[in-house]
């Protein structure tokens, strides 16, 4: 079987287990070959230290995933899928919010849980693994802003500890900073502090008021006239 034809058939497959399981647990041929593939690749990663290589091996590992996704995501009825979660997870991991978002307004339509390893829901991991790959980028960068913005209406009437939701306003705040959007970018670091005050975001704050109120009250010409 050719490599398009086989990714045809993975995605076919996958859209038909999904669509088989409507609401139910997944299950069914695709399924099962990929969670197979799921726990040995989980234990590669589980065999690796480095938390700089490991996110090297998922990269090189989502791709083998890609038509499964693509498949439930046609069909899907909301079948609880560990595949699906893990892979949306380990999207974030290596940096790729966009390629994470579409599993994640499955995941949030339906209410998918993460997985009994996790104690935390998936709202709450989607907003705080994303927040911290956007605040760990430099202060001018504001390329996941746009995702960003997209898991603040995702997740909004989710239950979740302050603490995290204050990392995303706080990862808000910095994005619409780089883009010169203080207003905004002051609203955010606003919201931040209220959720926990040591969000650190008090100093940006007064950056922030400063440049706004010189905006606001620009200084008079003084160049002589002629």
């Amino acid at each position: 079987m050719t490599s398009l034809a086989r990714r045809h058939f993975q995605r076919v497959s996958a859209a038909q287990a999904a669509e088989d399981a409507g609401n139910q647990p997944m299950h069914g041929d695709a399924f099962e070959l990929m969670q197979a593939q799921l726990f040995e690749d989980y234990r590669r990663l589980k065999s690796i230290h480095s938390v700089e290589r490991k996110i090297e091996v998922k990269r090189e590992l989502l791709p083998n995933y890609a038509e499964y996704v693509d498949g439930v995501l046609d069909a899907g009825q909301g079948a609880q899928d560990e595949v699906l979660m893990r892979v949306m997870l380990w999207r974030i991991d290596v940096g790729d919010i966009d390629g994470a978002l579409p599993i994640a307004r499955y995941a949030m339509r339906y209410q998918l849980d993460p997985g009994e390893q996790f104690q935390r829901s998936t709202a709450a991991i989607l907003v705080e693994e994303s927040a911290d790959q956007a605040l760990a980028l430099p202060d001018d960068d504001d390329s996941l802003l746009d995702a960003l913005i997209e898991i603040d209406a995702l997740t909004h009437e989710a239950d979740m500890h302050d603490p995290i939701r204050a990392k995303l306003h706080k990862a808000l705040g910095n994005g619409h900073r780089a883009r010169g959007e203080l207003s905004d970018a002051l609203t955010h670091y606003q919201r931040a502090l209220e959720l926990n005050d040591r969000v650190g975001v008090k100093k940006d704050i007064e950056k922030i008021e400063r440049d706004i109120a010189k905006q606001q009250d620009p200084q008079p010409d003084t160049s002589p006239e002629g």
